[in-house]
């Protein structure tokens, strides 16, 4: 049986690790820049979506997979899922897969019927994690291209500590997929494996309403979700969209198996 709890959230990293992971990070539902002078970036040849991420049209409705609204998340053993809410708007803004030491955290937006987004996004983020002083790689994965970062920041004792991240992304039909996994799975490709296979059975549902591109799929709380529990005093969120950070906590819901 599965057990749900929330909790408002705190200023830890998702996945308990102890190693700074603060990193600020152009948000995927941003604007496209439009400006003239911008390098032009070559869009990714379409990525085999056979063994997922899936879109809505391609698997059975109800199929086990956790119902977010446009994301439909499948479990793991040992699996906690965190959801990430705006304060301010009391929206669900990510979902965040906790297994050991490692998150990844998912999000979804909307596309472009003309082509994806990824290789545009991830171009934005290398920009402003270098701008920062921090470190940018692009490497064939096996889920196509993903950025690799080291963002620098000030450990508790005053040394520059770095925080390792793994950007995934794809593109689906009018859809973009982003993961993002942090503590030992960004360094770990062993570690990342079971958050990958979640990444993979992950499905998208975009709706047929239309919605600017790169504007985040509407998330909700799961049905089995009953009467939250009292908020933690003293605990703070992200407020805003514009602010959230992949490595900050949201509200939660851990199912636990």
């Amino acid at each position: 049986m599965s057990i749900f709890r929330r909790r408002k959230a705190d200023a830890e990293t998702a996945a308990d690790t102890g190693t700074e992971t603060e990193l600020d990070v152009v948000d995927g539902a941003e604007d496209v820049d439009t400006d003239t002078d911008a390098p032009e970036v070559t869009p990714d040849p379409p990525v085999d979506r056979s063994a997922g991420p899936f879109d809505a049209s391609e698997v059975e409705d109800d199929d086990g997979r956790l119902d977010l609204g446009a994301l439909r998340i499948r479990g793991a053993e040992g699996m906690e899922l965190r959801l990430e809410i705006d304060q301010e708007q009391q929206h669900v803004i990510a979902a965040t897969a906790v297994i050991g030491e490692s998150a990844l955290q998912l999000q979804a937006f909307a596309a472009p019927r003309s082509g994806g987004v990824w290789a545009d996004i991830r171009s934005e983020i290398a920009a402003a994690i270098e701008t920062q002083g921090g470190t940018a790689d692009l490497e064939d994965g096996p889920l196509g291209t993903e950025l690799r970062t080291r963002m620098p920041s000030a450990g508790p004792d005053g040394r520059t500590v770095f925080a390792p991240a793994r950007f995934l992304g794809i593109d689906g039909p009018r859809w973009f997929l982003r993961g993002v996994i942090s503590g030992r799975g960004a360094i770990d490709d062993d570690a990342a494996a079971p958050l990958l296979d979640v990444f993979r059975e992950t499905v998208v549902v975009r709706g047929s309403d239309p919605m600017a591109p790169r504007e985040l799929l509407p998330l909700r709380l799961p049905q089995e979700e009953a009467t939250p529990m009292p908020a933690v005093p003293g605990a703070e969120g992200p407020t805003s969209t514009d602010e959230l950070n992949p490595f900050e906590r949201g509200p939660e819901i851990t199912e636990v198996r």
